[in-house]
């Protein structure tokens, strides 16, 4: 058996037997040698040598694409024959067809909160992968009617379809028809597509034997949804739910007879058929596709005519940018904490299923609660809340706008926290066994001894308040005792608390670091603030709870890690404290009518103001600044933590933790406290020379003293004198003049009788 094909010059020879070829070229006036072979001869007597041809190039092309599908027709027949050597050599390093994922498509990753909802598409190719029964009947018989009408017929690979494409192609035209089956697309577009471009025999033999093993292990209903999720359709969407979402604005299920015709023809070039580009072309193509299903039985003539009338109607869904829906700066987080555990192509091709730790309805508390405490313009907010019980971030916001600035002011924004976190000297004060009571020198300023030069610290409010206990500077926020405290227990032991609490950023150990002049991020210091609010354990932040593969499996599970960072007695005598700013300190804005504690904060120059505070089932921080670093002004006026981030939390706090049950902080024992071993320098008091003792008294506030009464010509009750000597101050207060004692009665001197008087003197 021998078939014959020519074109113009060109005459093409296939047969099953050596013997069919002698005496197929015999004929011709040809020898032809043993064995297989496959010939052509350019015959110069029918060439026109003067005619214009449409390029040497094209006519190359046309010669070597009819090369290669008369070849493969060859190999399919003859193949066991004298092409099996060949053909073997070519499938030597072919890619696994058992391989799991072998022949998987890119797919979108999903992102989702912990109730369920989607927040977010990463892909490289926007894809949504949907079963075929989701997927228009119309749409499916469309595609099969134009791509592969014998697509139930064969085995991956149609022989005949291959045959009657090189007789279309030599005789209508180079590219009229594609011989290429539904199934050897697939393959082209997944396992082989590193080999997509290669225009050769050997790629069209590998393609064909793949298609074959494909159809070997799935039927054709899958076939056929593997490839409508994988085709490409043009405005970069790929398969069948992009397209229709795409171009129709609608689900595939939810196609027309005239819209899925549409579709199916946009593969063959999806640029120039573009229908928002080129409409009229894509019309035309249409209706060729619906010609191709009249003739193919899929529909009768009165739904040809009727989707043939139909005039074109496209409209684009509503994408958000990136393929974000909520919670943008949340989501930009997640992307790059996935990133740092996976590959690129998998994150962004692998189509992972990602479960967060993400709250829907504390993320629109937390949103709503931001934009009104900001405004619309001016300052930009942050604020992180997370659950300290399981580290879990429940809410996220890192800005006003993410379509205008991604730069994430929750977790990239390293800022002074000012004095919220005093909290962590005063937690390392307590460790180290100074009791919240511990009386400390307020005066204003303070030189602290640093070299090479001493440091100067003043109050916000430019004056002190005498000695004071640890609370009460804590719940006024002064600075000089601090400053104090920080020189008397270290910086080290500072920074080291901090970090053991759950700060990461690396801290020098500064005595101002007491004074939060050190850089930290907001996702910091709600999560450190929490270790307090779990009564000591720190359970490290988390965004991912878990991730799937395309097939469901579970690839990364979050676990709880708590550690014990600070005892029991200590968090609770630090909470204590802290409760205490709420109740009756800088932060009475954040009053919510349950247990609650924090800390204000208000960096150099008031260019960040903080309020860090937590419930024991909610630890929330707030920042509030300019992301290129300048004071920070509300109504005219420099802002303060208290005032301006304070409302802002409360607001969120109420909201986020309506309907939950009202909790008490963990209990604990005292701490073992020895106020004796800290010797904290004390200024020399204020002079008090001159005051009434009530007026030195309300002078000398938090200072001790002892009053010594003196005499003087003062009036009684006022100092006469004071004197500082170990850090003890006595006054010397006037007890008035002092008196005047009376001479004692002397009596008159008795004279002596005359000489001779007789009379006895008497007795006194």
């Amino acid at each position: 058996m021998f078939v014959v094909v020519s074109h113009g010059s060109w005459v093409a020879v296939v047969c099953d037997d050596t013997a069919s070829l002698r005496t197929c070229f015999a004929a011709m006036g040809h020898n032809v040698a043993c064995g297989f072979h496959f010939t052509w001869r350019v015959m110069s007597s029918r060439r026109n040598r003067n005619r214009r041809r449409k390029g040497h190039a094209g006519i190359i092309l046309l010669r070597l694409a009819s090369v290669a599908v008369i070849v493969f027709i060859v190999l399919a027949t003859v193949g066991v024959a004298s092409g099996f050597a060949l053909a073997r050599s070519w499938l030597v390093d072919l890619p696994d067809p058992n391989k799991p994922g072998a022949f998987d498509v890119a797919r979108a990753t999903h992102i989702y909160s912990a109730d369920g909802t989607l927040l977010a598409r990463f892909f490289l190719e926007n894809r949504e992968v949907i079963p075929i029964s989701r997927i228009s009947s119309d749409l499916v018989d469309a595609v099969v009617a134009v791509e592969d009408h014998r697509f139930y017929q064969h085995n991956g690979v149609d022989l005949l379809g291959l045959g009657r494409a090189v007789v279309v192609n030599l005789t209508q035209g180079f590219g009229r028809e594609g011989a290429s089956t539904i199934t050897q697309q697939y393959v082209r577009n997944t396992i082989l597509l590193d080999e997509r471009t290669d225009i050769s025999l050997a790629r069209k033999v590998r393609e064909a034997y793949l298609a074959m093993e494909l159809e070997k292990r799935h039927s054709k209903s899958e076939i056929l949804e593997m490839y409508l999720n994988a085709v490409y359709f043009g405005e970069s969407a790929y398969g069948a739910e992009a397209a229709s979402r795409m171009y129709f604005a609608k689900s595939a299920s939810e196609l027309t007879l005239a819209e899925a015709a549409l579709l199916a023809g946009l593969p063959q070039r999806p640029t120039k058929l573009n229908p928002y580009d080129y409409p009229e072309s894509a019309v035309a193509r249409r209706n060729e596709v619906l010609e191709d299903m009249f003739r193919n039985g899929y529909i009768t003539r009165p739904e040809l005519d009727e989707a043939r009338a139909v005039k074109l109607s496209v409209k684009r869904a509503t994408e958000p940018e990136g393929g974000i829906y909520a919670a943008p700066y949340f989501v930009a987080h997640v992307r790059k904490q996935l990133q740092a555990k996976f590959s690129p192509a998998v994150v962004f091709k692998g189509g992972l299923n990602v479960q967060t730790s993400l709250d829907s309805k504390m993320q629109l508390a937390a949103e709503r609660a931001v934009t009104a405490g900001i405004g619309k313009k001016g300052p930009e907010g942050a604020l992180v809340a997370i659950d300290p019980r399981d580290g879990h971030v429940k809410a996220l916001v890192g800005g006003r706008d993410f379509n205008k600035n991604k730069y994430n002011l929750a977790t990239q924004a390293y800022r002074q926290s000012g004095s919220a976190f005093k909290t962590f000297a005063m937690v390392a004060a307590i460790e180290e066994g100074m009791p919240p009571s511990f009386m400390i020198d307020s005066s204003s300023p303070v030189f602290i001894p640093t070299k090479p030069k001493a440091w100067s610290v003043s109050n916000s409010e430019g004056r002190g308040r005498g000695m004071i206990s640890l609370d009460a500077a804590t719940r006024a926020s002064v600075n000089t005792v601090y400053a104090r405290l920080a020189w008397e227990i270290g910086a080290k032991k500072i920074a080291k608390t901090a970090k053991r609490m759950g700060i990461t950023t690396e801290l020098p150990w500064y005595p101002s670091i007491a004074l939060g002049t050190q850089n930290v991020t907001a996702l910091e210091m709600a999560s450190a603030y929490g270790t307090l609010a779990t009564g000591g354990v720190l359970n490290s932040p988390i965004v991912i709870t878990k991730v799937t593969d395309a097939d469901g499996k579970v690839i990364f599970e979050a676990k709880k890690k708590g550690k014990r960072a600070i005892s029991r007695e200590v968090a609770r005598a630090s909470t204590d404290v802290l409760k205490g700013v709420i109740t009756g300190g800088t932060a009475t804005r954040a009053r919510i009518g349950r247990p609650a504690a924090g800390k204000t904060g208000t960096s150099q120059n008031h260019r960040d103001v903080w309020f860090v505070g937590y419930t024991p089932q909610l630890v929330t921080a707030v920042w509030v600044g300019h992301r290129t670093e300048q004071t920070v002004y509300v109504r005219g006026s420099r802002a303060f933590g208290g005032i301006v981030c304070a409302p802002i939390w409360a607001s969120f706090m109420r909201r986020a933790l309506k309907g939950q049950p009202v909790l008490n902080f963990p209990s604990a024992g005292r701490p073992k406290y020895t106020p004796s071993k800290f010797k904290i320098p004390v200024s020399k008091p204020p002079s008090v020379v001159g005051l009434t003792v009530e007026k030195a008294e309300g002078k000398l506030k938090g200072y001790e003293f002892t009053i010594e009464l003196v005499y003087s010509n003062k009036p009684k009750g006022v100092v006469v004198s004071q004197s500082f000597k170990n850090n003890k101050l006595i006054l010397k207060v006037s007890k008035g003049p002092k008196p005047v004692t009376a001479p004692p009665v002397v009596p008159p001197p008795i004279d002596p009788p005359p000489p001779g008087d007789t009379t006895p003197t008497p007795t006194p």
